[in-house]
């Protein structure tokens, strides 16, 4: 059986993600932060589905966790088929708003901590496999209310670059998928139950409305596909047509 790694994988995006590669057959790692119950949910639905799955706790925004980490996989999945990386968080929005703490939390996370687990797993990873990074839209367009997130969004683009030109000899596939405005747990707070913001936020599409978690994972998974096998150093822009 192939195995997959789903960085926050528990919920959102990421748990939308492991569900769709569990149906594709994959067995599927799932890390969380600290929310341990909806990581074994997602486990337990993947079992009942009658696939295999297992749960990691890892912080990537801390080192020793991310060593861990890889520990962990290289003990449970010797060989490592599909690596997603889409575990991040936000910083504290415009400029005049950003801290040192926040600035450092945020790139440790969604830049440092996927850029040295990525290191440790390549081992993993045969030839043939994929690696898939979670992006933003936000990396085209200009996102001042969310600049420092911004930032390490763009810096993940450009290490998929790279590391598609040198993995690309091997056959393994490093590309992006860019969502937009998604309708996950993460943007609850200020999306779900405001019309005005739901109206904004559709807005933004040129499909006017907000984008699916599982449209998402459509996209990770034709790209951990074969059907995906002569794409590399791409990004599927799935975005519902964003500012355009």
């Amino acid at each position: 059986m192939r195995t997959a790694l789903v960085t926050g994988g528990s919920r959102g995006i990421g748990r939308a993600i492991a569900l769709r590669l569990a149906g594709d057959g994959f067995r599927v790692a799932v890390t969380y932060t600290a929310d341990e119950t909806s990581a074994k949910e997602v486990v337990g639905r993947i079992e009942e589905g009658g696939g295999s799955a297992f749960a990691v706790r890892a912080d990537l925004g801390a080192h020793d966790d991310v060593r861990r980490l890889a520990e962990r996989l290289q003990d449970a999945a010797p060989v490592l088929d599909v690596l997603v990386n889409n575990a991040g968080i936000a910083g504290s929005g415009p400029i005049g708003a950003e801290t040192p703490e926040t600035y450092d939390r945020v790139f440790a996370v969604n830049v440092k901590g996927l850029f040295f687990l990525t290191q440790r797993l390549l081992p993993l990873i045969p030839d043939g496999g994929r690696i898939v990074n979670i992006t933003s839209g936000a990396t085209r367009i200009a996102f001042p209310e969310g600049i420092a997130y911004a930032m390490t969004k763009g810096a993940v683009q450009v290490f998929t670059l790279a590391l598609a030109k040198e993995l690309g000899p091997r056959g393994i596939t490093v590309n992006n998928v860019a969502p937009g405005i998604i309708d996950t747990d993460a943007n609850a707070g200020w999306l779900r139950g405001n019309p005005e913001a739901e109206a904004y936020a559709a807005s933004r599409h040129a499909l006017n409305r907000i984008g699916r978690a599982d449209e998402i994972a459509n996209a990770v998974a034709f790209l951990a596909s074969d059907q995906a096998s002569f794409i590399t150093g791409s990004t599927i822009d799935a975005t519902g047509g964003g500012n355009l």
